[in-house]
């Protein structure tokens, strides 16, 4: 008989992966498949939901095709947070794009909504400030596209959701539309003390309760797969349980250990996402936003002959809940994509970090990559990037080696923020992502911080988090404990510089970031 093993699905921005991970954490096999992005307008930023199932299913054919005979015992999903779909309940037909959460087509909307004073309620009710990246405006507008859209968004014929939901939705064949408190708490529309959707806040926006999904845990019985051909041959059976559904920068922190209070973890990708646990709702007074990490229903084991029915959240009743502030970094992965291309190398990635390690430093050049304004803990849009500190002996070396520097003081200045909001001492940064391979960046992070990074060797780490939720919730594995030895090894980086450098370094960050922030 074949080990268990679960299909972990990681729906991101530029592409899908599938994975099977054995009850010893063991990838099995894994696919991957990208997903196509559209630009239609300056700040525009869509994808064809047609296409993001249609490229989930060809990762799971390909997935699957090189486990023969082996059928998941549980389905467990990450996403992309905060792109907003919309479709028909009747027919499944998508009523317009998914809205990316890089999008800035709400702007004016949300400019609006501060203008009206609404900030400190959206503040104190859901965590997040307001801003055209969260889910909220986008299915706003998406109603507001569609002909005739508030009457039947408020008639309950249209359905609204983020791609967790549009997935489960596809999975189930129609069956559920849900979504799980980690997604929900990235739609601005999530009161996070009562866990609810907030009807205050909907009136706000002018979103119809009828719209939205029914809330769950992110690790509990969700729904149950239909029966379906995939390219290939290959057939994703009927009545497996997808026991979990999460966002993917939460599923990195799970995926990476980080389950107690004291956590951070930094996930680097094209920006970078900073987020630590917390016991209960945190309100930041430092420009951080409160969220809920994960949430745990009732473990049930369920088989593919009997079916463990959906776990809803039921009038009075609460899963057990782990909160988190997070700091999200607008540019920092993308600083090095931009400083690669302006130095005219042809791989900016790996040909940035060997150009940075020609130098000891940056020689006195610091980079401010403003280059779409600063996401926390500044929230500034309207800053604009900078290089100071050139001389005639400046060379493009330290440049390059500025730019892995300004992603590491950006780091730091979210790292300060989550010590002075939570409280406690975060000793070691946990560190995963596509520019995390960057063994220099990892250095010099750990000395502008001052504490030792530990970096996943796994590139899988959301999906990974996606997985152990899964398995915990069909009782796969017993509790957080039984995790511990499945989590990936890390590399370790201790810091190398002395403090009085260290906060001199600082010191002139801070200089030039007051500098980027007068821009008008």
């Amino acid at each position: 008989m074949a080990e268990p093993a679960i299909l972990a699905i990681d729906q991101g921005t530029t592409n899908t992966k599938a994975l099977l991970v054995g009850s010893d954490g063991a990838v099995l096999a894994r696919a991957a498949m990208p997903t196509g992005v559209a630009y239609p307008r300056p700040g525009w930023v869509e994808q064809n939901p047609r296409d993001l199932w249609h490229c989930t299913c060809e990762a799971i054919a390909a997935c699957l095709a090189q486990a023969p005979g082996l059928v998941p015992v549980a389905i467990g999903i990450a996403n992309q947070r905060e792109t907003a779909l919309l479709w028909d309940r009747a027919t499944g037909e998508p009523a317009g794009p998914a809205v990316v959460w890089q999008c800035r087509r709400t702007a004016s909307f949300c400019d609006q909504l501060k203008a009206d004073g609404a900030e400190p309620l959206l503040r104190a009710r859901t965590g997040l400030q307001v801003d055209p990246t969260f889910s909220a405006s986008k299915i706003r507008w998406l109603i507001d596209a569609t002909p005739n859209g508030a009457a039947r968004a408020a008639a309950g014929e249209l359905a609204a959701g983020t791609v967790d939901a549009w997935l489960l939705w596809n999975l189930t064949g129609g069956a559920v539309h849900a979504t799980d408190l980690t997604n929900a708490s990235r739609t601005q529309l999530l009161d996070l003390t009562g866990l609810d959707w907030d009807d205050q806040v909907l009136a706000l926006f002018g979103i119809s309760r009828a719209a939205l999904p029914a809330l769950r845990p992110s690790s509990g019985i969700l729904g149950e797969t239909v029966a379906r051909e995939l390219s290939g041959g290959i057939e994703v059976r009927g009545g497996i349980p997808i026991a979990s559904m999460i966002g993917d920068s939460h599923a990195s922190l799970f995926g990476l250990g980080g389950f107690r209070p004291g956590s951070v973890k930094a996930t680097y990708g094209t920006g970078t996402s900073l987020m630590t646990p917390t016991p209960a709702v945190l309100a930041s007074s430092h420009g951080l936003s409160s969220t809920v990490a994960w949430s745990r229903g009732p473990q049930r084991r369920s088989s593919r002959r009997t079916a463990s029915p959906p776990h809803t959240l039921r009038a009075g009743e609460r899963p057990a809940t782990v909160y988190a502030l997070e700091g999200n970094i607008t540019t920092t992965g993308g600083a090095v994509q931009w400083a690669g291309e302006l130095l005219g190398l042809a791989d900016p990635g790996a040909a940035v970090e060997a150009l940075a390690r020609t130098v000891p430093d940056a020689g006195g050049v610091i980079f401010v990559p403003a280059l779409v304004g600063l996401g926390a803990p500044h929230w500034a849009p309207s800053a604009r990037g900078l290089v100071t500190g050139l001389s005639l002996g400046t060379g493009r070396a330290h440049i390059a080696r500025a730019t892995l520097d300004a992603i590491a003081f950006q780091v730091r200045d979210v790292f300060d923020a989550m010590q002075a909001d939570a409280g406690t001492p975060l000793s070691t940064l946990l560190a995963d992502g596509g520019a995390s391979r960057n063994d220099l960046l990892m250095q010099i992070q750990a000395d502008t911080i001052g504490c030792p990074v530990e970096r996943s060797r796994s590139s899988d780490v959301s999906a990974l988090g996606a997985a152990l939720l899964a398995g915990l919730a069909i009782g796969l594995w017993k509790d957080e404990g039984a995790l511990e030895a499945l989590i990936p090894a890390r590399d370790r980086f201790e810091p190398q510089i002395a403090d009085a450098e260290r906060e001199a370094r600082y010191a002139g960050w801070r200089g030039a970031l007051a500098r980027a922030l007068l821009a008008p």
